[in-house]
């Protein structure tokens, strides 16, 4: 009677046949997806993260990636104290090339060297130092007023035997001009 109910005995068999074809496809359904698994959580934490003992997140270096770009510092052209003496402004520009000679420049005190300069007057002097001539840079490279650069150029010529004022404030002498 069971033959009269199934007449072809292959017709209701799966693709798998034999118990060592069973055993493979049990454990691909197990370790395949734990292996992908694996994979996904290498590739979402492979990104990059700072080497041990970095200050990548610490305060000061949290703080020059936000510090602004650019800093304004402005000066209080008005205020005579405030101004560097000629003597600041050597040292702070000028002695580098004036103290040693460097690049044809006349050393301060140097009376022979600066004789013919002095010759020319304050105003050509001042013009060079300013603009800047031959070697030397407008103002000497650095970032003093107009007026103090003035004063270095009065300190540098009156060591050298000069006679030369000390130059009036901007705003002192357009107020004595009134």
């Amino acid at each position: 009677m069971s033959d009269a109910t199934h007449p072809d005995p292959d017709s209701h068999q799966g693709p798998i046949r034999t118990p060592k074809q069973l055993v493979a496809v049990l454990l691909a359904a197990f370790v395949l997806p734990v292996i992908i698994i694996i994979m996904l959580i290498n590739f979402v934490a492979s990104e990059s993260k700072p080497g041990a003992g970095s200050d990548g997140f610490s305060a000061q270096a949290v703080e020059r990636r936000i510090q602004p770009v650019g800093v304004s510092d402005y000066k209080d052209i008005t205020d005579v104290k405030s101004m560097k003496t000629g003597e600041q402004v050597f040292q702070a520009q000028c002695t580098v090339c004036h103290s040693s000679g460097a690049l044809g420049a006349p050393k301060l005190g140097d009376a022979a060297a600066w004789a013919p300069r002095i010759k020319t007057g304050f105003d050509t002097l001042l013009q060079a130092a300013l603009k800047g001539k031959g070697s030397m840079p407008a103002q000497g490279g650095g970032d003093a007023t107009d007026f103090e650069i003035a004063r270095a150029v009065v300190f540098m010529a009156n060591k050298a035997g000069a006679k030369f004022e000390e130059p009036k404030f901007p705003a002192a002498a357009a107020s004595a001009a009134k």
